[in-house]
C-alpha cells in the first residue's frame, strides 16, 4: 500500500504490520489446504511435509497473522485518537523488524527440521509442542519482548497525547494480552496442570483479550467510518469490557471438563462462555439505528441527492468486514461455541470436527474479518481517498472467504455430527469406534466439501490481496 498521504509515522509502521500480516494470512490458507488434502488424500507430500507440520504451520500462522494486524491496528488509531505522533515509534520500527525475522526463522525451522530429540533443544529450539503455541522457547521470549515494547509505546502515547475511552480500554486490554501469554511458557509435568494453564492461553488470551480488542477497533472504526457518536460506541466498549472481561473468565471454565477441576465449573464455564459476543452485536445494533436516525433526518431537511445516500459509508469494503464481524462473531464464537459447550453434550462432542468447525468460524468472523477490515481504512488513508467504494475484486474476496469459511463450517459440522453418533454414541468411543467414525460415507465426503470450500476461500483470498494492491489507485473512488 502506498504512503504517500501519510504524514504520520505510526501510521507508516501500521502499514508494514497490516502487509506482513496479509502475507502470513495466505500462508495460513495455503498450510490448511495442504493439510485439507492430506485429510482426503493421506499419501500427499507424506514424509516432506507431513500433516502435523503442515497443521502447526496452519494454526500458528492464523495466531501471528492476527497479532501482527492488531499491532497495526493500534499503530494506525493512535494518532487519530490520542491526537500526537506515537511515542517511541523508532523502538517500534525495530521491534517489527525483530518480530518478522523471529517468525520467518521459525516457519523455516518448522519445514526444514520438523523434528528433533526428546530433550531441552527441541524444546528451545524446534518446538514446545502445545498445540496452537507450538513457537519455539527462544521464539516465546521474543513475543513477550516485542509486545511489552508494543505495549510500552502504547501507554506513553496515551498518557501523554488526549486520552480517549478506546485508548483507555487498549491500554488496560494490552497489559493482559502480554501478561496471558506467560501462562503457557513454564513447564510442569503433570498433564492436567499443564492443560489447566495452557486453557489460560487458549481462551483466556483469545476470548477475552482479543474480544475487548475487537470491541475497541469496532469502536474505532464505527466513528471513522459513519461518524457514529463516540458516547454511544464507548458506552457499549465498557459494557463489553464488563462482559468480556467477566464471561471470558468464568467461561473458561467450558474447557475444564476433562482435567480434573472441580464440577461446579462446568455449568459456571457453559453459560458464560456463550455471553461473550452479545455487546459487540448489542454495540453494532444501537450504532447503525442511531445512525440511520441521524442520517434520515438529515437527508430530509438538507438533503435529498443520491450521491449523498451513497456516501455516508466513506468505506464500503471496510465496513462490509466489520458489519461481518459483528454478526459472524456471535454465530462462530456464540453459537457453534455453545452448540457443544454444555457437559452434558460436551462429554460426547470433545475432541470431534465440531471443535474444528467452531474455531474456523469464531476466529474468522470475530478476528480476521474485523482486521482485513483495519486493513482496508489503512489503505482508504495511505492513498488519500475520501470514499472507497466496492471494486469487483472486493466484492468477489469477500463473498469467496465468507461463503468458504461458512461451507468449510457446515462440513466440519456433519463430520463431527458422524463422529458423535457412530464413534461415541454407538460404539461407545472405543480405538476401533473410532476408525469406523472416520471411514463413514457422511465423515468422508464432509472432507471432501472441506478441501472443496476449503479452496473456494484460498481463490478469496487472491481476489482481496489483489484489491489490497491495487484498490488505491483505482479510479472508482472519490479523492
Amino acid at each position: 500500500m502506498a504512503n504517500n498521504h501519510l504524514t504520520s509515522e505510526s501510521k507508516q509502521l501500521a502499514t508494514w504490520y497490516f502487509t506482513f500480516a496479509a502475507i502470513l494470512f495466505g500462508a495460513q490458507l495455503l498450510f490448511g489446504l495442504v493439510a485439507a488434502i492430506q485429510y482426503v488424500m493421506p499419501g500427499f507430500l507424506y514424509g516432506i511435509l507431513d500433516f502435523s507440520i503442515a497443521r502447526i504451520l496452519h494454526i500458528n500462522a492464523l495466531v501471528v497473522w492476527m497479532v501482527f494486524a492488531m499491532f497495526g491496528s493500534v499503530y494506525w488509531l493512535l494518532p487519530d485518537e490520542t491526537g500526537i505522533e506515537t511515542v517511541g515509534i523508532k523502538i517500534g520500527k525495530l521491534l517489527f523488524w525483530i518480530f518478522a525475522a523471529a517468525i520467518v526463522v521459525v516457519v523455516l525451522v518448522y519445514l526444514l527440521i520438523q523434528v528433533g530429540p526428546a530433550d531441552d533443544t527441541t524444546i528451545w529450539f524446534i518446538t514446545e509442542g502445545r498445540e496452537y503455541i507450538e513457537a519455539p522457547r527462544w521464539a516465546d521470549w521474543g513475543i513477550v519482548v516485542v509486545a511489552l515494547g508494543f505495549v510500552a509505546n502504547l501507554f506513553l502515547t496515551g498518557i501523554k497525547g488526549k486520552q480517549t475511552g478506546i485508548v483507555t480500554v487498549l491500554m488496560a486490554d494490552m497489559i493482559a494480552f502480554a501478561g496471558l501469554y506467560l501462562a503457557g511458557m513454564f513447564f510442569t509435568d503433570n498433564i492436567s496442570i499443564d492443560q489447566y494453564w495452557w486453557w489460560w492461553v487458549i481462551h483466556l488470551w483469545v476470548e477475552a483479550t482479543w474480544e475487548v480488542f475487537v470491541g475497541a477497533i469496532a469502536a474505532y472504526g464505527l466513528i471513522t467510518m459513519i461518524g457514529a457518536h463516540r458516547k454511544v460506541v464507548e458506552m457499549w466498549l465498557w459494557i463489553e469490557v464488563a462482559m468480556l472481561f467477566g464471561s471470558g473468565i468464568l467461561g473458561l471454565g467450558h474447557h475444564y471438563f476433562w482435567i480434573g477441576t472441580p464440577e461446579y465449573w462446568w455449568e459456571i464455564g457453559a453459560l458464560f462462555s456463550a455471553l461473550e459476543p452479545l455487546p459487540l452485536v448489542a454495540m453494532f445494533i444501537h450504532v447503525l439505528y442511531d445512525w440511520g436516525k441521524t442520517q434520515g433526518a438529515e437527508m430530509n431537511a438538507e438533503h435529498t441527492d443520491e450521491d449523498h445516500v451513497k456516501s455516508v459509508v466513506n468505506n464500503k469494503p471496510a465496513f462490509t468486514w466489520f458489519v461481518l464481524n459483528a454478526f459472524g462473531n456471535f454465530l462462530g464464537a456464540g453459537i457453534w461455541g455453545f452448540f457443544h459447550t454444555l457437559p452434558q453434550v460436551n462429554l460426547y462432542t470433545h475432541g470431534t470436527q465440531f471443535t474444528s468447525a467452531h474455531g474456523h468460524l469464531a476466529f474468522f468472523g470475530a478476528y480476521a474479518t474485523i482486521l482485513v477490515g483495519m486493513m482496508y481504512i489503512a489503505v482508504q488513508g495511505a492513498n488519500g481517498i475520501k470514499v472507497m467504494k466496492h471494486t469487483k475484486a472486493s466484492i468477489w474476496g469477500v463473498s469467496m472467504i465468507t461463503s468458504g469459511v461458512v461451507g468449510m463450517t457446515v462440513a466440519l459440522t456433519i463430520a463431527g455430527y458422524v463422529q458423535v453418533l457412530v464413534s461415541r454414541a454407538q460404539m461407545g468411543a472405543t480405538w476401533a469406534a473410532y476408525f469406523d467414525g472416520q471411514s463413514g460415507l457422511w465423515f468422508t465426503q464432509a472432507m471432501d466439501w472441506r478441501l472443496i470450500m476449503g479452496t473456494v476461500t484460498f481463490l478469496g483470498f487472491i481476489f482481496l490481496a489483489k484489491d489490497l494492491l491495487t484498490t488505491g489507485k483505482n479510479p472508482v473512488h472519490e479523492r
